[in-house]
């Protein structure tokens, strides 16, 4: 006997960026075909029980199984990253095709897909990463590889391997522009950033602490303002991607209220993290909590707070970067005691990104649900092209769901986490809410407690042209959000 649907998804509390209702779910081949009440005749049921139910989490900065040419690798490659995000609530993740000085684009992307692939257990795309924009890059391989899907990408403002000039930017700029891509920006000085480490090494400070004082919050005001300036000059928008301060928030408040295409990306490192976490003069055990930008001081999460009430920020990512701290291939690759500059960078967060946020925003009453599903999934699918086969509860949208848990704590540990990384920064840090189930495309990948989803069922996702809403204009100064 044919039944209408594969899946009903009964008694839902349904959350999208734009409202709220109760509804059940009735999904058929992996795809939302109805939304109601007493739906009939499905081959299995899944009673929410009033449950909060969002949009799959899409996680729009991640990186998994980069090469490196200085043997330094990741902890996570396409097994265990995508696993550990669809533990977390997370369906879609898009990281990064690296191209290397000297390689076409085109084999950046090649080789990404063959570090790939049959092994994603969700759905996936690429940003690509920039470093040798030479003539070619810019108006042959750019052009063709946005209209083949891959139709954002990531520049560099420092790293000495990475970072474009003043003159490449406007240049990549341009061709974003002629082609409708998608440009993220990483703002930080370098020149600055390189004056300070010297410096500072000169002086024989060299634990984590002093990665902080290398890359004080004025590196990433002055490069953010000059990368919205470029920005202004070529008429094309852009996203400044993981900001960790009120300064670099001013210049895109500035931009945004000057009526620019400028967005902007935090991650929760920025909320949950700080200078007290990168330790004291022997505590080479806080480089688990090195990355650029680093943390700011307690004070400073507030403002990130308010940057989220307050739509600076369009999309809140991981920037999942999973070194090993015990690895010698990872965090330890120079020995238990390196100095600052020495430390590969980045922390884990791909799992535990939504939870987080949901704890402290959601059921804190800091953000609404509406806003949540903006920030974590709506807003991604439409800055990257996706929207609305991912990001929103609608017929016709790919049945990414999360069902939630939101009627007990339980505290973060690694030992409970899916990644391949030795540690998690919010080790310790309780939360109050965590997927029960999530669903990609309709087929369960995590249920209380457990991981079903299967190798291979992910699906490498073409990105049309990246549709964001247009950043919202700021009528008041900075007010600090009070802390709770």
């Amino acid at each position: 006997m044919n039944t209408p649907f594969d899946l009903i998804i009964r008694n839902a509390r349904c959350a999208t960026a734009a409202d709220t209702f109760t509804a059940d779910i009735g999904i058929q081949d992996g795809i939302i075909t109805a939304l109601g009440n007493h739906l009939k005749e499905s081959l299995e049921e899944i009673d929410a029980k009033g449950a909060w139910v969002t949009p799959g989490g899409i996680d729009g900065h991640c990186h998994f199984a980069e090469p490196s040419k200085n043997g330094i690798e990741m902890a996570d490659n396409f097994l265990s990253g995508p696993r550990s995000a669809a533990c977390g609530g997370t369906t879609t993740v898009i990281p990064f095709a690296v191209q290397q000085r000297g390689q076409t684009l085109r084999d950046a992307v090649n080789n990404y897909h063959r570090i790939v692939g049959n092994n994603s257990c969700i759905d996936y795309a690429f940003h690509m990463i920039l470093t040798d924009v030479n003539e070619k890059v810019l108006k042959e391989e750019l052009p063709t590889l946005t209209k083949e899907g891959y139709t954002s990408f990531k520049i560099y403002m420092t790293y000495e391997d990475m970072k474009l000039s003043d003159r490449d930017i406007i240049n990549t700029l341009a061709a974003a522009r002629d082609n409708g891509a998608l440009v993220m920006v990483h703002a930080e000085n370098s020149d600055c950033i390189a004056w300070l480490t010297e410096r500072l090494l000169e002086a024989g400070h060299t634990a984590p602490k002093y990665h902080a004082e290398s890359r004080p919050m004025l590196v990433e005001r002055e490069a953010t303002h000059r990368a919205i300036t470029f920005a202004e000059l070529v008429d094309v928008p852009m996203l400044i991607v993981h900001v960790s301060g009120r300064e670099a928030m001013e210049q895109i408040r500035w931009a945004q209220n000057k009526g620019l295409k400028i967005y902007a990306e935090t991650c929760p490192q920025y909320l949950f993290l700080s200078t007290d976490d990168l330790g004291g003069e022997d505590d080479y055990e806080a480089t688990k909590c090195i990355c650029s930008p680093p943390p700011r001081d307690p004070e400073n999460q507030r403002y990130i707070w308010e940057g989220l009430q307050a739509d600076t920020f369009s999309i809140f990512s991981s920037d999942h970067a999973p070194f090993s701290y015990a690895d010698p291939k990872g965090k330890s690759a120079h020995g238990d005691k390196p100095a600052f500059n020495k430390v590969a960078n980045g922390i884990p967060g791909v799992e535990t990104r939504l939870p987080l946020l949901f704890s402290y925003g959601v059921m804190t009453g800091k953000i609404s649900i509406e806003q949540f599903v903006s920030i974590t999934s709506t807003n991604v699918a439409k800055m990257y092209g996706l929207y609305p086969r991912k990001g929103s509860i609608a017929i016709g949208s790919d049945a990414d769901l999360v069902i939630w848990d939101c009627k007990k704590s339980q505290t973060i540990t690694n030992s409970k986490l899916h990644h391949a990384v030795d540690y998690t920064p919010y080790e310790g840090i309780e939360v109050d809410a965590w997927p029960a189930i999530t669903l990609s495309r309709g087929k369960v990948v995590w249920q209380n407690g457990e991981f079903l989803g299967t190798p291979g069922n992910g699906r490498f996702l073409r990105c049309e042209k990246p549709e964001p809403a247009r950043p919202k204009v700021h009528s008041t100064p900075f007010k600090r959000v009070q802390p709770s």
